[in-house]
């Protein structure tokens, strides 16, 4: 099993390094041929829908690049602080949250026995993923975590709208997307079911429209 998470990781990688490089020449290469052709203004809209078009993969790419390395969690030989994780997260995401006037708060979080870089990349796409699906209004996130018999059980609990009971499986699935407003590329939450598992956790989502969502998973308990 370990072994084929290794085989996938290091083809989607291979492939993600070897689309790069054409991508990038698309890109440059219709942005040139857009300034050459100032005040045509029919050239100029099709090449733009080329270079949107090639942002667009690239993003995919990018993406693809992430839940790959999601499949591989390194073995950590000291416990690693939460807390800690998370304000690096809130530091790296601020424009991010300043631009969608989000508020994130969290309460105590511990220390677990963990790879930080997979452990920052779950706090990352679980925040992302709660401003993105704010519904428009200002993103009110909370972040906490509660001990239980052997493991933490931590949430990130958002106030959007919430999805359907039908849905909440779904969501984790790589490609998935509940709607065209959504937006994403429909492999941030499969990333982090893969970290959660990697683990030895479970992730699991609860919701009811209109009402908001959270996500739990849960990681083993360590001493301090």
């Amino acid at each position: 099993m370990i072994e084929d998470r290794q085989e996938v990781r290091d083809f989607l990688l291979r492939a993600c390094h070897d689309l790069r490089s054409p991508l990038r020449a698309v890109t440059v290469h219709a942005e040139l041929l857009q300034r050459a052709a100032e005040g045509n203004g029919a050239f100029q809209q099709s090449l733009g829908f080329v270079t949107d078009g090639a942002r667009t993969v690239n993003s995919l790419v990018d993406a693809l690049a992430k839940y790959a390395l999601s499949l591989h969690v390194e073995p950590s030989p000291a416990p690693v602080s939460t807390a800690a994780l998370l304000r690096s997260v809130l530091a790296k995401s601020a424009p991010e949250i300043r631009d969608s006037g989000a508020e994130v708060t969290y309460g105590e979080l511990p220390r677990v026995q963990g790879d930080p870089d997979r452990l920052m990349q779950l706090l990352e796409n679980l925040l992302s993923n709660a401003i993105r699906h704010s519904a428009g209004a200002p993103p009110r996130i909370h972040v906490s975590a509660r001990a239980e018999e052997g493991e933490w059980i931590f949430s990130v609990r958002d106030e959007g709208p919430g999805i359907d009971s039908r849905d909440l499986e779904r969501i984790f699935r790589p490609f998935e997307r509940l709607g065209p407003a959504r937006g994403g590329s429909g492999l941030g939450l499969a990333s982090c079911r893969e970290i959660v598992r990697g683990h030895g956790g479970r992730i699991w989502a609860e919701s009811q429209p209109a009402q908001g969502t959270t996500i739990y998973f849960t990681l083993r308990r360590t001493e301090s």
